[in-house]
């Protein structure tokens, strides 16, 4: 009989859909951002200013000087959802075409060319662990990790699938001052901010 797995998957489902109302809930009144990734609620503590934010402005603004202007690199509060995985993410910057900005509620992951995450100083293992994993899963193309701790980053590509399910099968490791590829567009990572030692 299949009434086990069908009760554990719509279990799974409205545990996911609880989690993202609550996190839906509290926009706005908690520090930082929520997400919903596979093992459930993550609170990443980015400080609204400083390095992380300064990056996040300086990757915006050289990936927009060199893509045509119906791409845009997105740095604003809508989420990017997968209902059937069980995972929403909000990325510090969001490749996507305008005409796929305009839907009701949550970015279709699918339709990212690129997600761009700068490393938080409180939880660096939710941009290089779960990103990693949760962002193929979600179908998004290319995902680009730029580390103010270490000056280094990395952009992920080529989705394939494991025995662990998809995964990228590509990665280019980079450090700052090099250019770096994102999906069709090349920027320079000269002078980007660095958190304190």
């Amino acid at each position: 009989m299949t009434i086990a797995p069908d009760n554990a998957q719509q279990g799974a489902s409205h545990r996911y859909r609880a989690m993202r109302d609550f996190v839906q809930s509290t926009d706005d009144t908690l520090p930082g951002k929520l997400e919903v990734p596979k093992e459930g609620i993550v609170h990443d503590l980015t400080a609204p200013v400083g390095p992380h934010e300064l990056t996040t402005v300086h990757l915006r603004k050289r990936l927009e000087k060199v893509m045509p202007e119906e791409i845009v690199a997105h740095t604003g509060e809508l989420d990017v959802e997968d209902e059937a995985e069980g995972i929403m993410r909000r990325p510090d910057v969001m490749v996507i075409a305008l005409a796929d900005m305009d839907v009701p509620g949550s970015f279709d992951p699918r339709t990212l060319i690129a997600a761009v995450e700068v490393v938080s100083r409180s939880n660096p293992d939710n941009d290089w662990v779960t990103k990693m994993r949760d962002y193929p899963l979600m179908g998004i193309r290319v995902y680009a990790v730029f580390d103010p701790r270490t000056g280094t980053g990395a952009v992920l590509t080529d989705i394939h699938s494991t025995p662990d399910g998809p995964r990228y099968a590509t990665r280019k490791d980079f450090v700052y001052g090099e250019d770096v590829t994102i999906g069709d567009w090349t920027i320079s990572t000269e002078n980007l901010p660095r958190y304190a030692p």
